[in-house]
């Protein structure tokens, strides 16, 4: 395990987000692995053109050499990735329940918990973490910004496991934004669509300021 300086991340998705992280993720030095879709023809050659220097892998191969794992599929898609795998991984669920292209599946509109709470039942061993997934793949790049700037956006950060969070905490700001600690990973919900923090451009004062009651309701 490499956590404790950089850690090897592993996305599965390589679609728009997952190529857009992989990109950043190289950018800012880390070893990164990607697997797509089994649909996809070609991955290699996709990956060289649009995230050169990431490392194309089978989900096995995936889910054994990465200590940290972005989930980057579509959200009716979860249940293909290979959650038994992720024991003790960190594991970043950067997905989002979205109607208009998952359909409505009745399972989850009925569901009371965050759809990340959801996801880490299908593995309880993972560590799982919500963030990456209230911005824009197309605002990834473009508002990627150098510490200290004025400007930088904030991306929240929230899971049960603490350190877990810390860990992506300093991802996160490798990539180019301030992130915000956000709690417990109940306090994802605040993170879904059609919730406050969601599609915005905030500081890192201003996102923790819209957390803060989730917070306040979670304690």
């Amino acid at each position: 395990m490499h956590v404790a300086d950089r850690p090897v991340i592993g996305i599965f998705g390589a679609g728009k987000v997952g190529t857009a992280l992989a990109r950043l993720l190289v950018g800012a030095g880390y070893d990164v692995l990607i697997a797509g879709s089994p649909r996809q023809t070609a991955l290699d050659l996709l990956v060289a053109v649009v995230a050169p220097g990431t490392r194309v892998a089978t989900p096995v191969e995936l889910a054994a050499e990465s200590d940290v794992i972005i989930v980057a599929v579509p959200f009716g898609k979860a249940g293909t990735v290979p959650w038994a795998d992720f024991g003790e991984r960190i594991v970043v669920d950067a997905m989002n329940y979205w109607p208009p292209v998952d359909g409505h599946i009745a399972d989850i509109d009925a569901d009371e918990r965050s759809t990340s709470e959801i996801n880490a039942a299908r593995n309880p061993d993972a560590r799982v973490v919500k963030s990456l997934n209230h911005l824009g793949y197309h605002e990834m790049e473009d508002d990627s910004m150098d510490a200290g700037s004025p400007l930088r956006r904030a991306l929240a950060v929230v899971g049960d496991d603490p350190d877990a969070r810390a860990v992506i905490a300093r991802i996160i700001d490798d990539i180019g934004f301030d992130a915000v600690d956000g709690g417990p990973l109940a306090n994802g919900r605040e993170l879904e669509p059609g919730h406050p923090a969601f599609g915005r451009e905030l500081s890192a004062t201003e996102l923790a300021g819209l957390l803060a009651p989730a917070a306040h309701l979670a304690a």
